[in-house]
Order: structure tokens, then sequence, then C-alpha cells
């Protein structure tokens, strides 16, 4: 709905309006928008006459003219135009992680994905320790791991890589944690 230029522009208070071209409203006044910047707040949303969007409004939206915003609403969409008044509302809280139940095939799949890794290892089995590792410290470094492993930076860190190429794993805060698949297979039996 809002372009990522849009979105940096609310973020920063620069466009405080938003001008949409739909066939009826698709934003209610009062609601959030949860997006790459953080919470957009939704204010009054009002049906108008776009001859009657003035230079202030276009700016506020963001645009040079209301001419330019004119001729963007013509490119994009069909129906009324809708006047949005938008405000950052922070940033967006981060959900709890879903639970993931792994298949009996996944598991399997995953069994034979983290043996490949462990046979190829010159230093021999190492993808349980890792995951170990990650569960008990959300949020390692691969610079914490490398020390607690005394291996090279980075080689923990092409090790971290392979996993979260699995879905094992990902990026929380400075390092690393299990993702919710990640969770499920060292908790299954």
């Amino acid at each position: 709905m809002l372009s990522n230029r849009i979105l940096r522009g609310v973020a920063s208070g620069e466009i405080t309006l938003a001008f949409q071209r739909w066939p009826s409203p698709q934003a209610q006044a009062g609601s959030r928008l949860r997006t790459a910047v953080g919470l957009i707040g939704i204010g009054e949303v009002t049906e108008v006459d776009p001859g009657r969007i003035t230079e202030a409004d276009a700016q506020r939206a963001g645009f040079t003219s209301a001419a330019g915003l004119r001729s963007s609403l013509d490119k994009h969409g069909r129906g009324a135009v809708y006047r949005l008044a938008l405000s950052y509302d922070g940033p967006a809280p981060e959900l709890p992680p879903q639970p993931v139940d792994l298949r009996p095939r996944e598991r399997v799949a995953i069994d034979r994905q983290l043996a490949q890794l462990d046979v190829s290892a010159p230093r021999g089995p190492w993808t349980r320790t890792v995951l170990e590792a990650l569960r008990r410290r959300p949020g390692l470094r691969a610079a914490e791991l490398a020390a607690d492993q005394g291996r090279p930076v980075s080689r923990c860190k092409s090790d971290v890589w392979q996993l979260r190429e699995l879905g094992l794993v990902e990026p929380h805060e400075a390092g690393f944690r299990l993702s919710p698949r990640g969770k499920s297979y060292l908790d299954s039996p």
C-alpha cells in the first residue's frame, strides 16, 4: 500500500499524509500497519476530490506538487481517492516465534542434511554443538562462538550460515538464535 520512500518519510516525520485510489476504503481510521520501518498509525481516512488536493497536501504526502500527486494517482489504482492521515507510532514489537511442528519426513530430511555437513567437516561432527549453543544463548555472536570453540570467526560464521540456509537459525540482535524450526527440531525426539 505504501512505498518504502513514503514509509521512510513517515518514520522521519516528513510525510504525514497519503493519498490512495481505491474502489472502496482499504484502511480504517485508528488502525496500525506493521511495516519495515515500524508501526504506522492511520488517523482520519476521508474520500476527497483529486482536484481539491492543495500544494500543501501534496508536500505533506511527499510530492513536490499537487499536479505530480494527481498524475501519480491517475497511474495507480481505480476508484475514489482517499486521504489518509499518517503517523509514526514507533518500532514494531517483535512477534513471538510461532511454534513449528515438524513432520517425520521433514525431520529425516534435516537429519540427512546435518549428517552431510558433519561428515564433510574435517573436524568431525559440529552441527549439534552449534545448535545447542544457540539454544542456550540466544543472540550468540559468531565471535563468541569462535572463542568458545577455539576456531576462527570466519569458520564459525560459515557454520552458522549453513545452518541458517537450512532454516534452523535466524538473526537475533547482533547475533543468532534458533529459529522456530530449529527449536522444534531440537525438541523433537
